[in-house]
């Protein structure tokens, strides 16, 4: 962007320039990526309280009408006419060639289907939308509110204050409620490996909510930098960097996001955009890359690009798609692809790091044990 003017902001961006937030240009937006306390505090708070997080770029969509369920479940590998009412699962976009154009959220209510897409792929994404589904759905851009999450094991306490029903919720709930006078949509789920929940409000009582969750002692706000290092930890894609159109979910080790009801000898057997490769590479299991988790020696981080190699070899074998070091587990890590026949957790390779050659071991992803309320 050209300048501040340039940028779109959400209804909490003049909290979190009171708050003393380092904004930055991010998907069109001006969004906070660190506070005073730091990137590795607010991380480590993430984990031990709670973080609050403005994740109101993000795209909101509710379809409604006829034939929703079997229209959407067309563009997607999820099961979706098997979803139950208030549950809520991951989804993704793929192409013609079982690439991934992006990843989302879906949860099912009585009157619709709320979607949930990514900020930088948001236009796409409603286009691609706009363009498959038929004239019997209708989709309205929820642009006049606002999308908050609340992340970590105090997330519970903090948002039971205001709606005591949120602690009847599980993993993967999706419910409306009322919270502070005004229709919600509450989701236990996030992006942090913790449990936590993504609270969408009307745009005007954002930062009333957020204003009234930071008056618990255990609540902090956070910003992008702390998300990034948070969801790495958790094992979790970020579009356009460790999923894209060059990946399919198989090579993605994405395969749990295709319901059993897609997939080869289920009872709606693929159907979806490129399944005749994804669903032939989960027949095979051999696409020849997979999506791994690294640890490197030392202490600094390898970062996205960096290139892999077998121990002692000399013809690049994958590369690194997210990179960092990780305040909880404390070692850098990092996500990438390798060659299949190097994909084994405990297999050593080697990343160019300007030059020089550091070792990785393939290890099990998520990187710590995630604190989800199933």
């Amino acid at each position: 962007m050209a300048n501040d003017q340039a940028m779109l902001t959400t209804p909490l961006t003049a909290l979190h320039e009171e708050l003393g937030a380092r904004m930055v240009p991010f998907a069109g937006y001006s969004m906070p990526v660190q506070y005073p306390a730091g990137i590795k505090q607010e991380h480590l708070h993430t984990r031990e309280g709670a973080g609050l997080f403005d994740v109101s770029h993000m795209g909101q969509v509710w379809l409604s009408g006829e034939g929703i369920a079997e229209a959407l479940e067309a563009m997607v590998p999820s099961d979706l006419v098997g979803l139950g009412m208030h549950r809520q699962r991951y989804g993704l976009f793929t192409n013609e060639d079982g690439g991934v154009l992006d990843d989302l959220m879906i949860s099912r209510h009585e009157d619709g289907f709320y979607l949930v897409v990514n900020a930088a792929c948001k236009a796409e994404d409603i286009a691609h939308l706009r363009a498959g589904l038929p004239a019997s759905v209708t989709l309205t851009e929820m642009t006049d509110r606002a999308l908050i999450a609340l992340q970590g094991p105090k997330a519970e306490e903090a948002l039971a204050k205001l709606q005591p029903e949120v602690r009847k919720m599980k993993f993967m709930d999706n419910w409306p409620m009322t919270l502070l006078d005004s229709p919600a949509i509450i989701s236990r789920s996030g992006y942090t490996g913790e449990d936590g929940y993504e609270i969408s409000v009307p745009a005007e009582v954002a930062e009333t909510l957020a204003r009234r969750l930071l008056e618990d002692d255990h609540v902090e706000p956070v910003g992008l930098g702390a998300r990034d290092s948070l969801r790495l930890e958790a094992g979790l894609c970020l579009y356009g960097h460790d999923i894209t159109t060059r990946t399919t979910p198989v090579e993605a080790s994405l395969g749990w996001a295709i319901g059993k009801a897609r997939r080869l000898g289920g009872e709606r057997e693929g159907g979806f955009p490129g399944a005749q490769r994804v669903l032939q590479q989960m027949r095979d299991s051999a696409p020849e890359r997979k999506r791994v988790g690294l640890v490197a020696e030392g202490k600094a981080p390898v970062r996205e690009g960096a290139v892999l190699y077998a121990e002692g070899g000399d013809e690049p074998i994958g590369e690194v798609t997210s990179g960092n070091f990780a305040a909880s587990v404390g070692a850098p890590i990092a996500m990438g692809y390798v060659r299949a026949d190097l994909a084994e957790k405990g297999t050593t390779v080697e990343a160019d790091v300007r030059g020089k050659r550091r070792s990785m071991t393939v290890s099990a992803m998520p990187f710590l044990r995630p604190g989800y309320q199933r």
